[in-house]
């Protein structure tokens, strides 16, 4: 009769060849291709010794093209729950020396368990993906995997924070799982994202990646906008993966992590208040202004390279989390266009979502104009913008440094649209329109006839900045709450923050709405 030594002894034993499995001869390619494996993985992304793993010893049930043959434990897979800086996270990690990693009846079942236990626990959902899509050996079974799968994203969206870190390739239907994520982030060299095309299977089989390949991390992270962050390898991925989540909460019942303030609530950096130049036309960078309201270092840009016109992210304000939208004058002027719509749009139904405060930095001189434009549908895009805000119901609070124009102005967080406080800088110029443009039309009949137009010009282009191009005006009539010295910006948005952190809004029974997509 076995006792129970030798139970334990067999039960060890093959605990120990299914995770030594994966780091014997299989592993060695994946190494070579500049890959870590599955467990190497969940090692760099979770706190040391935390990791707690199920259903692995789960095998496949197919047979045909040779998968009898193919039944290992976890079936291309490694799935559980550990921690990240203490806080407990669910993880899956696709292992692609099983198949390609491809997506199984069995990897279904066990992702949608791992989601199952992160919706019940309310812990954020983070997956590593390194598959070659669909298991086209098993048919129907992997397509109706992938369905169950689709399906759970779709419940944990704004109840969980779900995190999609790309190693390795996605291609086809898989797409759409880390397409549903709130987040996306991948890999310099060895990742890529595609739904079809003839050089997918080229693709998903290459060693390196070129970065300009269809379906790269450069492609997604700068023109598709399908990547929030591009990682230069593995390392940074999961550092980046660690980063984020230290900005978020664990569900929606709860508010994101504080952190005990290390940066002066009352610094005021006078650089400030020269910043913006007098000079409507003149550029200047949006990054240097985040850096002195914020806590320092604590900016952490989503979608850095993508829309770059547009300025999207996490920051902390005095220890607290706050999402930070801003123009970006630099880039366009700061003008709003298709992309730097849906960017800005989808940030803040995020933070809506998970009880993050908003704050916008504004100074832009309106949308973008043009055929492509209109034709790429602006009007249903920019829509998004306003939505998004009028949605929102966490603490909005608004800077208007310097441009706020036409509708512009209105999508930006502006007083009407629900934004709790709004302040400006002296800089402000609040209108319809640009001056200039402005006096074209006010004017067009006293200009014709004028006889130095130029110079009549010049005198009702004077007038009309003296009346606009300041923001008196506006907060004359209620629009604007203050305006600041801009060096005190600092120490306002905090005591603003502190006012509005047990803000309760209330909204109109129903459904859900219909966000123009």
């Amino acid at each position: 009769m076995i006792d129970h030594k030798e139970l334990i002894a067999e039960l060890l034993a093959l605990r120990q060849r299914i995770r030594e499995g994966e780091h014997g001869e299989r592993v060695e390619p994946q190494h070579k291709r500049g890959k870590l494996s599955a467990r190497e993985r969940l090692d760099l992304l979770l706190d040391e010794g935390t990791f707690q793993e199920i259903d692995a010893y789960r095998l496949h049930r197919q047979s045909g093209f040779g998968l009898e043959e193919k039944r290992i434990p976890g079936d291309g897979v490694v799935a559980g729950f550990g921690k990240i800086n203490g806080r407990v996270v669910c993880v899956y990690s696709q292992d692609f020396t099983v198949l390609g990693g491809s997506f199984s009846e069995v990897q279904g079942q066990k992702v949608s368990k791992v989601i199952d236990l992160a919706l019940d626990a309310g812990v954020p959902i983070i997956g590593i993906m390194d598959s070659v899509g669909a298991r086209i050996q098993e048919g129907v079974y992997s397509l109706a995997a992938y369905s169950e799968l689709f399906w759970r994203n779709t419940q944990a969206s704004g109840v969980v924070p779900q995190i999609s870190v790309m190693v390795g390739p996605c291609a086809g239907g898989s797409v759409y799982s880390p397409g549903l994520t709130d987040f996306i982030i991948m890999t310099e060299g060895i990742s890529q994202m595609f739904v079809t095309g003839p050089k997918v299977i080229e693709a998903v089989t290459r060693e390196h990646v070129d970065k300009q390949t269809l379906g790269s991390a450069q492609v997604h992270g700068t023109r598709s906008g399908v990547a929030h962050f591009v990682a230069a390898d593995e390392r940074q991925a999961f550092a980046l993966t660690r980063q984020l989540l230290s900005y978020l909460p664990s569900n929606y019942a709860e508010m994101p992590p504080a952190t005990e303030p290390k940066d002066d609530p009352w610094r005021q950096d006078e650089t400030l208040d020269t910043i913006v130049p007098t000079d409507p036309t003149e550029a200047y960078d949006m990054h240097q202004v985040i850096e002195r309201i914020f806590d320092l270092g604590s900016f952490l840009p989503v979608h850095q390279r993508f829309a770059t016109n547009a300025i999207v992210g996490f920051a902390r304000l005095h220890g607290q989390v706050v999402g930070v939208i801003a123009n970006q004058p630099a880039v366009k002027a700061g003008v709003l266009d298709i992309d730097s719509a849906d960017k800005i749009a989808r940030f803040i139904r995020f933070c809506d979502a998970f009880n993050v405060p908003l704050i916008s930095l504004i100074d832009t001189p309106g949308f973008m104009p043009g055929v492509m434009q209109e034709h790429g549908g602006i009007i249903r895009h920019g829509a998004k913008i306003v939505y998004a805000y009028s949605e929102a119901t966490v603490p909005k609070i608004a800077v208007i440094l310097r441009k706020a124009y036409g509708g512009a102005y209105i999508v930006m967080s502006s007083k009407y649209i629900r934004t709790d406080l709004v302040f400006a800088w002296p800089t402000a110029e609040i209108a319809v329109m640009g001056a200039e443009g402005a006096v074209n039309i006010l004017y067009a009949r006293e200009l014709k006839a004028a006889e130095d137009p130029q110079a009549e010009r010049e005198k009702y282009i004077a007038q009309y900045r003296q009346k606009f191009g300041r923001p008196y005006y506006a907060a004359a009539s209620g629009h604007i709450d203050e305006i600041l010295v801009p060096h005190e910006t600092r120490p306002r948005l905090i005591a603003a923050l502190e006012l509005l952190k047990n803000k309760r809004a209330q909204t109109r029974p129903k459904k859900h709405g219909n966000i123009p997509l």
